[in-house]
This record gives structure tokens, sequence and C-alpha cells, in this order.
């Protein structure tokens, strides 16, 4: 399963959905005729498209549900993995893949479904498959060479191209349709006669403008979060925007007073927030606030959310999009972590101050001075014990 947000399947129930998604998936490769391998490698031979309608619907429809969900918020796309490319193995796997599914007539899919049901070629085809598993597995230093030959990473198509996730998602599309057609009069050419699943003029007309309208749907949904950070951008929109604010006295009071309510997000660089970590911080990035783990974070009931950088411009734009995707009770700390130290962890008493009300501030922030020190060095201990617990508990699932 996804990474859906919010939480809505647990890691253990996941294997359960899985399983039955699983049985799902192989009935319906069933009924569509997939256990049959004279339906499959007519793909090969041109009397029948069934195999690349399918999964190029099935891409398709991957690829809208993906972009339609990121963008709503419910599945957090920094959680998909992305396997690594490797150039020439990509090639030759995918030869020796074609070959495999010409003369055996499964792909490893398929083979599962055809044994399943009590195909004998199908058990040879699986058969063959785990032998070829372990030929590689045991002659992996022989292959390792070619196998990591030409990596690239962990790219995406449409960022090798140069081109935005929603023109793309419409191309990859119009693609479809148009191989759709194609692949329908390359099937009466060989069969000698039309098609009769599409032989209805008016209904693959409309199949057609429903596949354009959804691949046009892309546009209206664009990353959420390159919109989102795309906004912040501009400066004045980011000033202009009502934010609360937090004083470096308040926050002081609220970390001595220990409020179970208070959650501050520091903005800082990792190795700033290493040396200096106040309590009840979290330490993030603006793109982190799209991601599963502050989603969690931010949803907490009646917790007061403080984002806090060197200065308040970061802190802002955290704020805004963190407000703008609807979580509650946000503020930032007044002239950012800056500030903070100075009027508090380096607070200097100052001489001929006659006005009561800052005297009474200045011994405040004169006790925080020397308490919140003590404070940030018991929270660095215990976030040290509770790295060396983790590092020994013992991590569960998995293959």
């Amino acid at each position: 399963m996804g990474p859906l947000v919010p939480d809505v399947i647990g890691n253990e129930l996941n294997f359960v959905v899985a399983l039955f998604i699983g049985i799902a998936f192989g009935f319906i490769l069933e009924q569509a005729g997939f256990s049959t391998s004279k339906k499959l490698v007519g793909l090969f031979y041109g009397y029948d498209f069934t195999v690349l309608r399918v999964f190029f619907t099935a891409g398709v429809t991957a690829m809208i549900g993906v972009i339609a969900l990121g963008h709503f918020g419910l599945l957090d796309l920094s959680l998909i993995y992305i396997n690594p490319t490797f150039l020439w193995s990509a090639i030759v796997g995918g030869v020796i893949m074609g070959l495999g599914f010409v003369v055996g007539g499964f792909c490893p899919g398929t083979s599962v479904c055809a044994a399943a049901i009590g195909k004998i070629d199908g058990m040879i085809f699986v058969a063959g498959s785990f032998l070829g598993v372990l030929v590689f597995t045991e002659g992996y230093p022989l292959f390792e060479g070619l196998y990591k030959a030409a990596p690239w990473g962990n790219i995406t198509i449409f960022s090798v191209m140069g081109m935005s996730q929603s023109l793309f998602a419409f191309l990859l599309t119009f693609i479809a349709v148009g191989v759709f057609w194609a692949t329908t009069l390359i099937e009466n050419k060989v069969n000698g006669k039309p098609n009769h699943e599409f032989s209805s003029k008016p209904l693959y007309y409309g199949l057609t403008a429903i596949a354009i309208v959804i691949g046009l749907s892309a546009f209206v949904m664009p990353d959420r979060k390159e919109a989102m950070l795309k906004e912040v951008s501009d400066i004045n929109y980011v000033n202009s925007f009502p934010v609360k604010i937090m004083t470096s006295d308040e926050l002081a009071f609220r970390l001595i007073d220990d409020d179970k309510n208070l959650q501050i997000f520091d903005l800082r660089s990792q190795k700033e927030f290493a040396s200096l970590t106040l309590p009840k911080s979290t330490n993030l990035r603006l793109q982190n606030l799209f991601e599963k783990e502050a989603v969690k974070l931010l949803s907490m009931k009646h917790n007061k959310n403080v984002f806090l950088a060197n200065d308040e411009t970061l802190a802002r734009k955290a704020a805004v999009i963190a407000s703008k995707l609807g979580y509650k009770n946000i503020s930032i700390l007044q002239g950012g972590f800056d500030q903070f130290e100075k009027d508090i962890l380096d607070f200097k008493t100052p001489i001929n101050v006659t006005d009561h009300q800052m005297i009474d501030t200045n011994r405040f922030r004169a006790e925080a001075s020397k308490v919140i020190p003590n404070l940030i060095k018991e929270y660095k201990e215990k976030q040290s014990k509770n790295v060396v617990k983790t590092e020994k508990k013992r991590v569960l699932g998995g293959c």
C-alpha cells in the first residue's frame, strides 16, 4: 500500500490489505484471459493487443491516481520509492524478458496466474523463473559489473525530459489513446476482420474523449508541494499573510513552565539545530511540511505550533504553508532564533532602566537565561539516551 495521509492503514494491516489486493489482481488477470499464453503472445504477432491495452490503462490510471492523491494531500509522494536506474542492466534485462515472454508465453506475473489455476506450462515457467533467480544470485559477482553499469540514480522520466509532471501525464495519456487506435487497426488487418469489442465507433470515440479529459485533469491538479513552495517564494505575499507572533519572553516562559501543548518546529540547518536544540523541538525543512511525519505532528489537537528560524522570513514561509494546509494554532517566533538568543540566552542586564514593566521583563529574562540553558542540556542528554535505545531496538517486518 502507498503511504497514505492520514495514516488510515497501519503497517500490520498493510500486509493483510496487500494480500487481498493481490488475490483480486490475480482474479482479474485470469478473467481477462492472461492465464492463456496464446492471448499473451498475440501482442508480438499482432493478432491480439489485450496485454498492451490492459497494462497501458493500468499505468495511466495509477499515474493520474497518484497525481490526484498527492494534489489533495492524501498520499505522501516523498515516501514512494523510485527504483534506481542502471541503463545497461535495464536494456539487457528487457531483452531477456521479451525473449522469455515470446518463447515461454508468459511474463512472471501471468505465469503465477496460470500456475494457480493448474496449467502445467505456467508451473514450468514459474520453476524456470526460480532457476533464473538462483543462477543470477549465485553468479552475481560475475554479473555485478554489468548490473551496476551506467547508473542514472532514482530518476523520473519527466524530470529527465525537462518537463512538468502534468505535461508528461497528459502526453502519456494522449500516446496511450493513439496506441489503442493504432493497435486496433493492426488487429483488424492481421485478423482480416474488425475487433468485435471495438466495432462500435461511437463507443471508441467516447472512450477516447474520456481518456483525453482524464489526461487534461493533470493540469488542474499540479503538484501541491511545488505550487505552495513557489507561492511562498514571493516575499511580499509572505509578509502580507496574517500570522500569529510569539515573543521570546512567551516562548521562554512556556519552556520553563514545561507547557505540554508547546511544539516547536526549528527550520535552522541540521548543524545549527544539533549544536543548540531547544526542548520540545523538531528539526525540519519547508519540504518536510508535506510529508507524513510532519502531518502527524501538526495534526495533534490543542497543540501550540511555533515555527522558528534564524530570522522571521523562513519561519513565516513555513507558517504560511502550514496555515494553507489547514493546520491550526500556528505562530512564529518574533525576530527568529537570533532574537531569542539576544533576549534570553545571551541576556545582559541593561543599566539605567526606570520603566517598571521593563524592570520586570529584565528580571524574568535574567532568570530565564540561567534556567533555559539547563533545560537545553537536560533535553540533549535525554535525546542522546533515546537515540541509543532506538539503535538497539529490533526492527520487525520486511522480507
